[in-house]
């Protein structure tokens, strides 16, 4: 049934008419990314048309592991996969369909909510698992099978189950309000803004970007510091595999996404051009803007493998750099 759900949620994001018709004679590059990402890349490619009106940005936004399956097993005709977690793109892309990735900015997990949200004026990082409990409150999360966020919250559960000392606590959650599951993070704020729940957990670069009000979680729990990604790293998930029926073994780490060009790209030198303005000082200020830093410096685990044209952006000096400054 879930793997119904996750070829449901595939196929409603590749026919809802998403994508705007490229106009003649314009060449096409095609992303395939996290819905958290899709602010700032609709922003990114409304910058780079205007500089390029010869190419067109096309958006398919999903789950990340879902925009991996569209191109592992769907075969769906792809230039760059943008993930919210470097480990999809070098666990199920790399090698086979891609020969590297670039993680280039963070976020962290929050609880976002709004003004009329039940207790909204109660709620705070030492008491949120008392109220969320509480059997009048409803709170969603997306999909840990479909979504790194979905993973994440699940990391987050048990990260706050040490970190407050409530045996259960994770179990607690976990249990409760699963009908309100959905497949990516984005698909949370409607269920936010129609009244449906009270509380979601949430990017906190999503629940800026929508205005909702969040409480931020302290740094053991919400995924979010570098400086404790070998205590993020105690905690695991298994989430389906990249064929049916297996499973895939998931370690925290502190949130980071990740970009790469597929080998098998009908437009690749237009797709690394696009990827080189998304790593450029003004891509990675967009980014800023809309709650998710950049990292600093890029990482790849394949520096061998980055193609001429974004080597700079790895190196001492880059044009991102001012950000450390």
């Amino acid at each position: 049934m879930k793997n119904l759900i996750l070829f449901m949620s595939v196929f409603s994001v590749l026919f809802a008419g998403c994508r705007s018709k490229p106009a003649k004679n314009q060449k096409e590059v095609i992303i395939f990314n996290a819905g958290s990402l899709s602010v700032p890349l609709k922003q990114l490619a409304d910058e780079y048309e205007k500089l390029n009106p010869a190419t067109k940005i096309l958006m398919e936004p999903a789950g990340s592991l879902v925009c991996a399956r569209k191109i592992t097993e769907l075969k769906k005709p792809c230039d760059i996969i943008a993930s919210a977690d470097y480990f999809v793109i070098d666990k199920l892309i790399v090698p086979e369909y891609a020969l590297w990735s670039i993680r280039f900015a963070t976020n962290e997990i929050v609880i976002a909510f709004q003004e009329k949200s039940k207790y909204a004026s109660e709620i705070d990082s030492a008491n949120w698992m008392n109220i969320l409990l509480r059997d009048d409150v409803t709170y969603a999360r997306s999909d840990p099978d479909a979504d790194p966020c979905g993973y994440r919250s699940v990391f987050a559960f048990k990260l706050a189950e040490k970190y407050y000392g409530i045996e259960g606590l994770e179990e607690r959650l976990l249990s409760k309000d699963k009908e309100f599951i959905r497949p990516k993070e984005v698909d949370l704020v409607a269920l936010i803004e129609a009244n449906a729940v009270d509380y979601m957990f949430q990017y906190k670069s999503v629940a800026k970007q929508h205005g909702l009000k969040f409480i931020e979680l302290p740094d053991y729990i919400n995924l979010g510091n570098p400086a404790r990604i070998e205590l993020y790293k105690s905690v695991s998930l298994e989430v389906t595999g990249n064929t049916p029926g297996s499973k895939l073994k998931v370690n925290g780490d502190y949130i980071n996404y990740s970009l790469s060009v597929l080998t098998g790209s009908e437009n690749k030198e237009n797709a690394i051009d696009f990827v080189a303005f998304l790593l450029s000082r003004e891509g990675m200020d967009i980014f800023k803007k809309n709650g998710q830093d950049p990292i600093i410096p890029l990482i790849t685990d394949q520096p061998e493998m980055i193609p001429d044209k974004l080597k700079k952006y790895l190196e001492p000096g880059s044009p991102v750099k001012y950000y450390d400054e």
